[in-house]
C-alpha cells in the first residue's frame, strides 16, 4: 500500500468534510447541533494538520514510516460529544429539529465513511503507519457515534409528535 497516496487522499476527505461542517453550522435550527458541527470542523482542522504533517515528515525523511518521530495525535473531545447530545434531547422545541434531520444524517454518514476509510488503509498495513491511521478511525469512530445518536434521537422525538408540531 502507497501510504503516501492513503494520507493525500485522506488529506482532501478532511478539507471537504471541515468545509461541510462549517457550511451548515450557522443553517442548522437546533443551538447544540450547531456547536456540535463548530467543534467537529475544529476537530477536523487538527485531522488535516496532523495529515499534512505526516506528509511533511515523508518529505523530510523518505523512507521513515508515518508516525515516527511525530507525537501523537491529540485525544477526541468526548466530553463536548456527550454534552451536546445531551443537551439536544433535552431541548423543548424538537419541531426546530425536523429541518436538521438530513443535515445530521449527511454528518453521520460523512463520519462513518472517514471512520471505515481509515479502518480499512489501517489493515492493509503494519507498524506506525497503521498505528496513525488506526488513530484517526477511532477519532472519526466517536464523531460517527455522536451524529448518529443526534439523528435518531431528533428523529425519534419528531416521530413521536402529533401531526403539525
Amino acid at each position: 500500500m502507497n501510504i503516501r497516496k492513503v494520507l493525500e487522499y485522506a488529506l482532501e476527505r478532511e478539507r471537504e468534510g471541515k468545509a461541510f461542517f462549517e457550511n451548515n453550522a450557522e443553517r442548522l435550527q437546533n443551538a447544540a447541533a450547531t456547536q456540535a458541527f463548530k467543534a467537529i470542523a475544529h476537530e477536523e482542522g487538527k485531522h488535516i494538520e496532523f495529515i499534512q504533517a505526516q506528509l511533511s515528515l515523508l518529505d523530510v525523511r523518505p523512507g521513515v514510516k508515518p508516525g515516527s518521530d511525530f507525537p501523537p495525535m491529540p485525544e477526541s473531545t468526548e466530553f463536548f460529544a456527550e454534552r451536546a447530545g445531551s443537551e439536544m434531547i433535552e431541548q423543548t422545541v424538537q419541531e426546530a429539529m425536523v429541518a436538521d434531520l438530513p443535515v445530521l444524517r449527511m454528518a453521520y454518514l460523512i463520519e462513518r465513511d472517514f471512520s471505515e476509510f481509515y479502518a480499512r488503509a489501517a489493515s492493509q498495513t503494519e507498524g506506525q503507519a497503521r498505528q496513525v491511521l488506526q488513530m484517526l478511525a477511532d477519532w472519526e469512530a466517536g464523531h460517527e457515534r455522536l451524529f448518529k445518536r443526534m439523528h435518531d434521537d431528533s428523529f425519534e422525538k419528531y416521530a413521536g409528535m402529533p401531526w403539525g408540531g
